[in-house]
């Protein structure tokens, strides 16, 4: 028919839109244009009845294909074969559409489209209480059990339920009665007057939020709200990786909802401990090693400090100072990828603040050595040359 937009290009969908795609692209469109939110809004409004119509056929397997060979002119092709998307009005399109705006409500009760999207009282499980706030807390770590990760066991002292209610806030179970404003839905309606007809909205019942429930009498230790102070211990799994002022959480496990309520989360600060010798950077891991000028020139093997214990390692001769050796593989590992950092030693080399005289003599004869005159290399690079290059290849 002259005059009509494809329907494909109201929904925003490719002709080749599985089912899935074409109820989700309704989804979206039928809520922007959805009268609630346009009040007055003409245009609005035939663009909600528009995309209507388009989902009607094309969520019908043989109106579809009808649709995609001969257009809209197989609106006109017989008795059952056309197309009755035109003439809907509001209420037409919640009845037909209810896998997508919601089932329909007996007792008068109407049609609520927003009960499906925004999770109101639409069948599914009903919250009793508050939710409990989150609880945070300070996790010390060691250089190895960053290297490893740490199983640790704590106490947290926090809200838990109440050991006499169970959490309930009831003083027992016939303590327990429907709640007088929603009559023990858990949600309440609204009905306002629109231009089409009335129109429902749903919110979660104020007076027992949403669990369709009121407590009659108070349990005696916790009055009425289903918690009281006091500790758990826990056992927490830190993976390996982890960094400094990281942050990691344990849902469930804060403290406890009043009268029944979910409990919020734990969260968990990371800090770890300053090593005696290490030092972290991202997964590397930094060892400075001082050497006498002899070791240094000479070559020597070292001991050096590891985040999983020792480690003997050769120093060539003629090793100058700013000199990087690598450990492959002695780092840390990333909480969030495969592999480990590598240990940086860098060389440090000492000069004695005084010497006594016997080593002066032999300092001097050095001194006028042709060999100890400073012969930098061409090409060499500096400290700051040298580290560059290491943490580019990290």
């Amino acid at each position: 028919m002259a005059g009509k937009r494809d329907y494909y290009e109201i929904l925003g969908v490719a002709k080749g839109a599985s089912a899935e795609e074409i109820k989700k692209a309704y989804r979206k469109v039928a809520l922007k244009y959805h009268p609630d939110r346009n009040q007055g809004d003409k245009a609005a409004e035939e663009k909600f009845k528009e995309a209507a119509e388009a989902y009607e056929v094309l969520s019908d397997d043989q109106k579809k294909a009808r649709y995609d060979q001969y257009g809209h002119a197989a609106e006109n092709m017989g008795q059952g074969g056309g197309f009755h998307g035109g003439g809907m009005n509001v209420e037409d399109i919640f009845r037909n559409f209810g896998d997508i705006f919601g089932n329909a409500r007996g007792g008068g009760g109407g049609f609520d489209p927003f009960e499906s999207f925004f999770g109101g009282g639409g069948g599914g499980q009903r919250q009793r209480g508050r939710k409990g706030s989150n609880l945070r807390i300070r996790v010390r770590m060691t250089l190895s059990e960053v290297a490893n990760g740490a199983k640790k066991t704590i106490k947290v002292k926090k809200h838990v339920a109440c050991h006499t209610c169970n959490g309930s806030g009831a003083k027992d179970a016939s303590s327990v009665s429907k709640c007088t404003m929603c009559g023990g839905n858990g949600v309440v309606r609204r009905t306002t007057n629109t231009i089409l007809g009335q129109m429902q909205t749903t919110t979660t019942c104020p007076q027992c939020n949403g669990s369709g429930e009121m407590i009659t009498k108070k349990c005696p230790t916790c009055n009425g709200l289903g918690t009281e102070y006091g500790e758990e211990t826990l056992t927490i799994d830190i993976p390996a990786g982890v960094q400094d002022g990281m942050q990691l959480s344990m849902s469930g496990k804060g403290n406890a909802g009043e009268q029944g309520g979910p409990a919020g989360d734990l969260i968990i600060a990371i800090e770890v401990e300053q090593h005696a010798d290490l030092e972290i950077d991202g997964q590397n891991v930094i060892y400075n090693l001082h050497l006498n000028f002899a070791d240094a020139a000479l070559g020597c093997s070292v001991e050096v400090p590891t985040v999983d214990g020792k480690a003997k390692i050769k120093v060539p001769a003629g090793t100058q100072a700013g000199k990087v050796l690598r450990l492959n593989g002695k780092g840390v590992p990333s909480v969030n990828s495969y592999g480990k950092g590598d240990q940086l030693i860098i060389v440090n080399i000492y000069t004695p603040h005084k010497l006594s005289a016997e080593e002066e003599k032999l300092m001097e004869k050095l001194r006028q050595s042709p060999n100890f005159k400073p012969q930098p290399q061409k090409g060499e690079k500096g400290f700051f040359d040298r580290m560059k290059d290491v943490f580019r290849e990290s």
